[in-house]
């Protein structure tokens, strides 16, 4: 009650600066990041937290060995400040973002097999509606995209990331503030792929037949063991990983050639242009389903060009994924 009381009494001569502070470093957890992303110095940055301490009577951060902890009331705090400045970004400069005069240069990172899916469509958006603005795609080498998010390495990653969402979903359920937001862009499956004249091919494999073939791996990392080996051990097999390789339209002219299994995206499959010389049939075991997400840091949610950005992703994926639906 006492902590409520003083935070009233000394509302109306804060100064909203310190919540500028207060939210970088909570999204950073590093006071040297915070300084970087405000463009002030790390002994100003340190100030505005003191200044806003003595506000609100509370440590809010305590330094650790590799950066800084946030207090319980931090904690509790931050969701509330960064919806409040991502709405006051928002009122105060709604049409920031003009595509027909942008020259603004945008970062994504995704696998290949999303690439091909949105890629197309996005550049025609882009021709329309926002011809000097550019796009580069980085290759995904993880299935946590956080720390390239958060180093300003990507402006957004595009992927099956179940791990990081779970992780994120389940601290935003604890009352813990998160310093990512995502967005769903389409559902797919995994089906085993293999040549047409494959030994196996020209029916549904079974759990026995897909353990003993040797498989290729498509890993981000190079690690020989998946999600599809994780759903393996999960009911006491294993499969025989003989290569991997880090792209998904390789997996496809490598199995395409030779008598390895491989597992990829269903509806990737007919943007491979070797459809026809591939068959595919239904995994022997349940594995959860292909969630394709949108990641991004917070600092850039209520950016106009990065809601834009993120309006054309979701748009150009509903609308691919309508039109490649069976009637």
């Amino acid at each position: 009650m006492e902590m409520i009381e003083a935070i009233q009494t000394n509302f109306r001569t804060l100064d909203l600066n310190l919540l500028r502070v207060f939210d970088e470093v909570m999204a950073e957890k590093s006071l040297t990041k915070a300084a970087r992303n405000l463009s002030i110095t790390q002994p100003a940055v340190s100030n505005s937290l003191r200044r806003l301490r003595e506000t609100l009577g509370d440590d809010l951060v305590r330094r650790d060995g590799h950066g800084i902890t946030p207090t319980p009331f931090a904690l509790l705090l931050w969701p509330n400040v960064r919806a409040a400045l991502d709405q006051l970004q928002t009122g105060l400069v709604p049409q920031h973002f003009i595509p027909s005069e942008a020259r603004n240069s945008f970062v994504l990172a995704m696998a290949d097999a999303t690439a091909a899916e949105l890629m197309g469509n996005l550049g025609q958006a882009l021709e329309k509606h926002a011809p000097n603005v550019s796009i580069r795609v980085l290759p995904l080498t993880t299935r946590d995209p956080r720390n390239m998010l958060n180093d300003g390495i990507a402006d957004m990653a595009l992927g099956y990331f179940p791990a990081v969402l779970a992780d994120l979903t389940a601290k935003a359920q604890s009352g813990e503030a998160v310093a990512f937001a995502h967005q769903r862009l389409y559902d797919g499956e995994y089906v085993c792929v293999m040549r047409r004249k494959h030994p196996l091919a020209q029916k549904n494999i079974s759990l026995e037949e897909f353990c003993n073939a040797r498989h290729l791996l498509v890993s981000f990392s190079g690690r020989p063991y998946g999600f599809i080996d994780e759903a393996l051990a999960s009911i006491g097999k294993q499969r025989r990983v003989v290569m991997t390789v880090n792209q998904f339209f390789t997996a496809g002219r490598v199995v395409v050639n030779s008598d390895l299994l491989t597992v990829l995206p269903k509806h990737f499959v007919p943007t491979t242009g070797i459809a026809k010389e591939l068959f595919m049939c239904e995994l022997p075991f349940k594995v959860p389903t292909l969630h394709v997400d949108a990641v991004w840091h917070r600092r850039k949610h209520a950016q106009s060009e990065h809601r834009w950005l993120r309006e054309q992703l979701i748009d150009i994926a509903r609308d691919v994924f309508k039109s490649t639906r069976p009637s």
